[in-house]
């Protein structure tokens, strides 16, 4: 079992299958391991890998050289297995777009809770200074909560600048109408007695937008509130609105859609042949490595071991190699099972099986 000083931050990550291997507690070893196994099996799929094993673009879509569209959609069965893919593929486009000198781009995630960005709040902070503006479709502030913990999803429900809500109820209703704020309304008031009528009226500061309106809005009405910039005031922020469509239009231009063409075709047997191709690749790079810091003096000492051999003459140890080159469009996980060494002669080498 090796620890490399490049990855220092994974040492507390691997020190609990350290100690349990270093103190031969082989029980609670085994507990460990299946427990990792379980989570990471999930994405061992040969579809996975064909995916995910690609070169074919970089993520950086708002290059003036090589503008681009992404889209990327997740699948409702699996959207524990999908969103860890997704995620990764989301934080590293975001660190390709999140630049100086790039063009104008827009980054727009839909049912955002199914998916896990680490320090969204710092996005949506900087990335309007680099002309990229951030869009979250959730269906209610509960359910970003739930996922996100409560202090992160109220950074990120208090950081943003538009916000457009249709029908909710709830906590979520409350909080929009606080948001939208209180206005000076007229009210007037009538008192009927046998002599005479009176009518007084006067002005109240009242929520501009009350959470029984908003828990009662109709398909197609809004509310919101927008922002500006010096540049461009707008004297009425808060709105509420119905958006009319023509459906007609609209079925016209649906039924004048074209299917996506097919780029390329597949068959099962090379998503088959370029998992186990992965894997073959991994093994390598698996048992160089080892031969690598085994026959470096300098690097040997990377390598922990158990010096109280057991009768069985063997060490068991288990190791899971995640190893990633986003850059190029790699995303290998490989579970390594068993990592065995055998003292059967001097010039044993370590066997692996995937």
């Amino acid at each position: 079992m090796f620890r490399t000083e490049a990855a220092k931050e994974c040492e507390v990550l691997i020190n609990p299958f350290l100690n349990a291997y270093l103190n031969d507690v082989m029980e609670q070893l085994e507990g460990q391991i299946a427990s990792a196994k379980v989570a990471m099996a999930r994405l061992s799929s040969p579809q996975l890998y064909y995916v995910l094993s690609g070169n074919d673009f970089n993520l950086d879509v708002n290059n003036p050289d090589d503008p681009k569209v992404v889209c990327m959609g997740n699948n409702p069965q699996k959207i524990q297995i999908y969103g860890a893919v997704l995620s990764l593929y989301v934080t590293r486009l975001v660190k390709q777009v999140n630049k100086k000198g790039k063009l104008k781009s827009s980054l727009v995630f839909d049912e955002f809770p199914t998916i896990y960005l680490n320090n969204m709040d710092s996005l949506i902070a900087t990335a309007r200074s680099n002309k990229v503006s951030t869009c979250l479709g959730i269906q209610d502030f509960s359910q970003l909560r739930k996922d996100y913990g409560r202090e992160q999803a109220d950074v990120i429900m208090n950081i943003t600048g538009n916000i457009v809500a249709g029908q909710v109820t709830g906590d979520t209703a409350k909080q929009l109408s606080e948001r939208f704020g209180k206005i000076m309304q007229d009210r007037e008031s009538y008192s009927i007695n046998s002599g005479d009528t009176s009518i007084s009226r006067s002005k109240q500061l009242e929520t501009a937008i009350p959470p029984s309106k908003i828990s009662a809005l109709s398909s197609g009405e809004f509310v919101g509130m927008v922002a500006d910039d010096p540049d461009n005031k707008i004297d009425l922020k808060a709105f509420h609105c119905e958006i009319i469509n023509n459906h007609d239009a609209l079925k016209r231009e649906e039924e004048s859609y074209k299917e996506i063409e097919v780029i390329r075709k597949l068959d099962n047997s090379m998503v088959q042949r370029n998992y186990f191709q992965i894997k073959e690749d991994i093994q390598d790079i698996i048992q160089s490595e080892m031969e690598r810091l085994l026959n470096d003096p300098g690097l040997s000492h990377l390598v922990i071991k158990r010096h109280d051999y057991n009768s069985l003459d063997q060490i068991l140890t288990s190791t899971f190699y995640i190893l990633f080159s986003v850059s190029s469009m790699k995303f290998l996980i490989v579970l390594e099972d068993i990592l065995l060494f055998r003292n059967c002669n001097k010039h044993s080498s370590p066997l692996f099986r995937l």
